[in-house]
């Protein structure tokens, strides 16, 4: 038979819960990552004139990202990475402090014990503060319409 449920998609086994809890949180935290180390590289990009900070893809992923969080935190819920996280523990037989080594550590950066009503203005904040750096760092959307020089040279 299988590890996994068929009922409801967790594994079976409390050591492979906790090891998917572990990673879950590494994910979750280079998420955070990207959201604020990105605007902070961006903000600075800006006044250094970096010109991948202009980046499309980056911008509009860095905006989407933050934008997700905010609406859900807006809608006063709670991030579906943390809930997984906890029910991944739960399964496992752990407390939220029961994790590994580098669980523990990556919890105590992103988990912070205030109000939900905070966190949830902290995160439309920094998602306004985003949309605001779209005017501050504009954004690159079209490719430089200089065109390519050929490749055989000048032409009569």
């Amino acid at each position: 038979m299988s590890p996994v449920s068929l009922l409801d998609g967790y594994p079976k086994d409390p050591a492979v819960c906790a090891r998917l809890a572990d990673g879950l949180v590494v994910v979750h935290s280079a998420i955070v990552l990207f959201v604020v180390l990105g605007e902070a590289a961006i903000l600075l990009g800006g006044w250094r004139a970096w010109p991948w900070v202009k980046n499309r893809w980056l911008r509009v992923a860095h905006l989407a990202t933050i934008a997700g969080v905010a609406i859900i935190a807006g809608l006063g819920k709670l991030c579906p990475l943390t809930v997984w996280e906890a029910e991944l523990r739960r399964r496992a037989g752990q407390e939220q402090e029961m994790t590994s080594f580098v669980g523990r550590w990556l919890r105590e950066f992103l988990y912070v014990d205030v109000p939900l009503w905070a966190l949830s203005l902290s995160y439309v904040a920094f998602a306004l503060l985003v949309v605001a750096s779209l005017f501050w760092v504009p954004v690159r959307w079209r490719a430089d319409s200089a065109p390519c020089p050929s490749i055989r040279g000048t032409q009569d």
